[in-house]
């Protein structure tokens, strides 16, 4: 019986020959990852083990993304702990101004590569699988051992497979893919499961694209999401990547535990409506709702790239967004903001009368940088949506692609791009 993507890259990294689903193994990482609201429990978890230093200061990566700048007292001292420990420890730490959101800033700097076994105490780390990784998300204490020992202790997950056929519709976009899968399969669908994204409509993805949809493996309750790395691949990686990277592919005759497959070109512009990833509607469906808004987040782990902010912008030029409405927007890196700059999109955005912030987590996670009020409605970016998740419990986030966002700032209410580009 042969591997799947996922099984090769395990396998090759415990010294396996083969491994199949359910065993447990101990396995090598190339990249451990922590931000401010984990590492301060990894350094103390960490210092409990007695070590006097991890096991590679080049693959330890610390990342303030989530309350940086801060945006109080003890997210400043949160920021401060895991600044001291990384100056200590000799790690790569990116400071305020040199970073931003730690699953678009990794890849961006090639941190993380295909064939890689990267683990990050954040449940979306699988977004690095997009480059034919196994990135997963661990808690504080077993990225402790990882940084001490540069090992992880972890059971094989068995890996579903999802297709996905034919060219994407005018508007619908790798968002509304993933969407529309978690819609299909439910939240717990993929529950500890290795999510293998293939088929015709990922072909034409940039990078960007393919970033989105296994960055949201984990609303489907998965391991990781992976993707077989192809030329598109190579082509991003090339001229970044920081250390030797292996391209994995699956067996021909590898066993899945269940395959679903799509039709993309019959897929929608979807929405996830309050208040789950898995309560989806088309954008045609809740248009004809007439649901008004009181903000719009462009941003997150999920949709902050350069492809996100350039399809934003292209709805925004020139036009100025509801005077109901306030409209955030957040690049996801100081890199992104910079080439945003040059490209004249944050004009665009500022001109329309957008809030342009700093590279951070912000809002996505009710931090800081436009939290909700109770009852206020969010069109979103971003890749949840539960009570309280960006604020009041009793606030509603609706979570979109990029277009249909800028579309909904400019309409003050949800409504289908076609109505504000024609």
């Amino acid at each position: 019986m042969g591997m799947t993507l996922a099984e090769k890259i395990l396998a090759a990294k415990c010294g396996k020959k083969e491994v199949s689903p359910g065993d447990l193994i101990n396995a090598k990482v190339d990249l451990v990852m922590a931000n401010d609201i984990t590492a301060p429990i990894a350094i103390r978890q960490f210092e409990k083990l007695g070590v006097k230093d991890v096991f590679d200061k080049s693959r330890v990566v610390f990342v303030p993304s989530h309350f940086m700048p801060p945006r109080d007292i003890a997210t400043a001292e949160q920021g401060k702990v895991m600044r001291e420990f990384a100056h200590k420890m000799g790690i790569v730490w990116y400071e305020l101004g040199q970073a931003g959101i730690e699953h678009i800033l990794l890849p961006w700097k090639g941190h993380v590569v295909p064939g890689d076994l990267y683990c990050g105490a954040d449940s979306h780390t699988p977004t690095c699988g997009a480059l034919g990784a196994f990135a997963c998300g661990m808690g504080s204490t077993d990225i402790a051992v990882a940084m001490a020992t540069g090992e992880v202790w972890m059971k094989v997950p068995a890996t579903m497979r999802l297709i996905y056929h034919g060219k994407m519709q005018n508007w619908t976009r790798s968002k509304d893919l993933i969407l529309h899968t978690i819609g299909e399969i439910g939240t717990d669908g993929a529950t500890y499961m290795a999510m293998q994204f293939e088929g015709e409509a990922l072909k034409d993805m940039s990078m960007d694209a393919r970033f989105t949809m296994t960055n949201m493996a984990a609303e489907a309750g998965g391991k990781t999401g992976l993707m077989i790395p192809d030329q598109v691949t190579i082509d991003y990686v090339k001229p970044r990547a920081q250390h030797e990277w292996t391209v994995y592919e699956p067996d021909e005759d590898a066993y899945y535990e269940k395959t679903v497959e799509f039709d993309a070109s019959k897929i929608e512009p979807t929405i996830a409506m309050p208040y789950s990833p898995g309560n989806t509607k088309t954008v045609s469906e809740v248009a004809k709702e007439n649901i008004e808004i009181d903000q719009v987040f462009i941003g997150s782990c999920t949709n902050a790239r350069m492809e996100d902010l350039r399809e934003a912008a292209d709805i925004m030029r020139g036009r100025m967004i509801a005077p109901n409405v306030r409209c955030i927007v957040i690049p996801a890196t100081q890199d992104i903001f910079k080439e945003a700059l040059k490209e004249g999109l944050i004009q665009v955005f500022t001109d329309s009368g957008c809030q342009v912030s700093a590279a951070t987590c912000g809002p996505c996670l009710g931090g800081h940088y436009g939290v909700l009020a109770e009852g206020e409605r969010c069109v979103s970016t971003s890749n949840r949506n539960f009570p309280g998740r960006m604020g009041h419990p009793k606030a509603e986030a609706y979570l979109v692609n990029p277009p249909v966002a800028a579309a909904a700032a400019i309409a003050g209410k949800i409504v289908h791009p076609d109505e504000v580009a024609r």
